[in-house]
């Protein structure tokens, strides 16, 4: 079990991060990302496929940059209501987080949130204001458990969290086609109800996580 990482993102509607898929190459601190660049998730809300989450690694100036998009729909019958975008890009130099920034639609409602670590910290702007955050802070966007050393904040909303997150044993995670890898588990508790999973390689594998209103989010890997 890792120590306790403050900050964690709460998994909710208005925070839906991550994607996978993934043979061993490049490495972040212990973060490993997959040989062909790429990560991808089918998104399930209680057992209904609701969108897309898709994520590129570049190696770039001593370390790595990630782009995600992540798009979804949740119906009632054939009629949508609730629809969700996030976009973000994300560096990470000489295995340190380094900047992220964010766009989000959550349902008509627009989020913006930039991040930079600096001698001091990270600092990060938000939809809440400014907030300084100390060295090692890191944003909760899954893929990456080198972030789980230290206090994480919400990637969407631009907050601290207050998370624990420890690292369980390892079992079988199914991915969309069907099939099962294994994989080790590491979960959220505290702001968030989240486990996530990473393959023999150390590649993001899938997530589950509870929504405000009761519902379960999954995501697996294509």
């Amino acid at each position: 079990m890792r120590r306790p990482a403050s900050p964690a993102a709460p998994l909710t509607r208005r925070s839906l991060m991550a994607a996978g898929l993934g043979l061993v190459l490049p490495t972040v601190a212990n973060a490993t990302v997959p040989a062909n660049g790429r990560l991808s998730f089918a998104v399930f809300r209680n057992g209904d496929r609701v969108g897309e989450h898709m994520m590129r690694f570049s190696r770039s100036g001593g370390g790595v940059d990630v782009s995600t998009e992540a798009e979804m729909i949740v119906k009632l019958g054939p009629v949508p209501v609730f629809r969700y975008t996030h976009t973000a890009t994300e560096r990470w130099r000489d295995g340190d987080f380094a900047a992220l920034s964010t766009q989000t639609n959550s349902n008509g409602k627009r989020e913006r949130v930039s991040a930079e670590a600096t001698g001091a910290g990270v600092r990060i702007e938000g939809p809440g204001g400014q907030v300084n955050a100390p060295a090692g802070t890191a944003p909760l966007t899954h893929w990456n458990t080198a972030a789980f050393d230290g206090p994480l904040f919400n990637p969407q909303l631009g907050k601290l969290l207050k998370v624990s997150v420890s690292r369980g044993g390892r079992e079988r995670v199914q991915t969309a086609a069907g099939a099962t890898v294994a994989a080790t588990r590491w979960s959220v508790r505290g702001e968030a109800e989240i486990d996530n999973w990473y393959d023999e390689g150390g590649v993001w594998a899938g997530l589950r996580g509870r929504l405000e209103d009761g519902s379960t989010l999954l995501y697996r890997r294509l």
